[in-house]
């Protein structure tokens, strides 16, 4: 059966022609927005928006090199609607006009980005996860927006809000929340990293307060390191959940949930990751 990431590869190849989205590629795959950027990424080492750009103008550089006598038409075939803004995305991809690959003929030394494989090597071997039904989840804490392909910010998101523990009006228990959505505007995702609440009422300005439905939970560990967190979300949307016959629900994508034997000081001692499940 072929992964979320091998079906966007394909999906991509086949349509990249046309006005595909990061939107369509996720739905093609079953996935949400921010799953199927951070799946992709760590597959492949790049975003699903530069690896689409890098094949459209690729496709063109040869079009170009093999003599097409009309610039504009191979623009709007890439998916640009003037000359201008082809020609500026090609020399930012490539350091050449489109008119200078034309006039040499040939693609040496041109960083040409070809169809990927997916790297076999990405693998995490995860037992059956376990269900939970909390009841409604009441999480808190500071959130912030990042770029799809962003996760070198969340530590710094992490160490501005750890101060805050134990001093947030209507905290419950000692347990960290990372909840992960792609609810918003743009492209990238919404990260918030929090505690559970048995209130959101005594809030300030200070906190965003989410309150989660009542719904399922596959609960998956991670016990390694915190850094090597993006291959057990790979694992855990590209073969955990689909060998237990469960589809992810719609919000949040996740949440990791750190308890005590957690060491934020190292980054060791394990935690959970939370998927709702339908």
């Amino acid at each position: 059966m072929r992964t979320p990431v091998e079906k966007a590869i394909w999906f991509i190849e086949s349509h990249f022609a046309e006005d595909v989205t990061l939107d369509a590629v996720a739905r093609v795959c079953g996935l949400s927005r921010f799953q199927m950027s951070r799946l992709f990424s760590h597959a492949t080492g790049k975003s699903v928006s530069a690896y689409l750009r890098g094949r459209r103008l690729s496709e063109a550089a040869r079009a170009l090199a093999a003599g097409a006598p009309d610039i504009l038409a191979v623009a709007l075939q890439a998916g640009y609607g003037s000359h201008e803004a082809f020609s500026r995305a090609f020399r930012d991809q490539f350091g050449l006009t489109p008119a200078e690959i034309r006039t040499r003929g040939d693609l040496n030394g041109i960083a040409l980005v070809e169809p990927l494989r997916e790297d076999p090597k990405v693998s995490v071997s995860l037992p059956p996860p376990r269900i939970e039904t909390p009841g409604p989840l009441l999480i808190a804490g500071l959130g912030r927006r990042f770029a799809s392909d962003d996760f070198a910010g969340i530590p710094a998101l992490w160490q501005e809000f750890t101060p805050h523990l134990g001093a947030i009006p209507g905290q419950k228990g000692k347990a960290t929340y990372g909840l992960v959505t792609g609810v918003g505007a743009g492209d990238g995702y919404f990260y918030l990293a929090g505690v559970e609440m048995r209130t959101l009422a005594d809030l300030d300005g200070t906190f965003t307060g989410i309150r989660l439905p009542a719904q399922r939970w596959a609960a998956f560990r991670h016990a390694g390191h915190v850094t090597t967190i993006a291959a057990t979300i790979h694992a855990v949307f590209t073969q955990a959940l689909p060998a237990a016959g469960l589809i992810p629900g719609d919000m949040p994508d996740l949440i990791e949930r750190y308890g005590e034997g957690f060491d934020p000081v190292t980054g060791a001692g394990g935690f959970e990751i939370w998927v709702p499940v339908r």
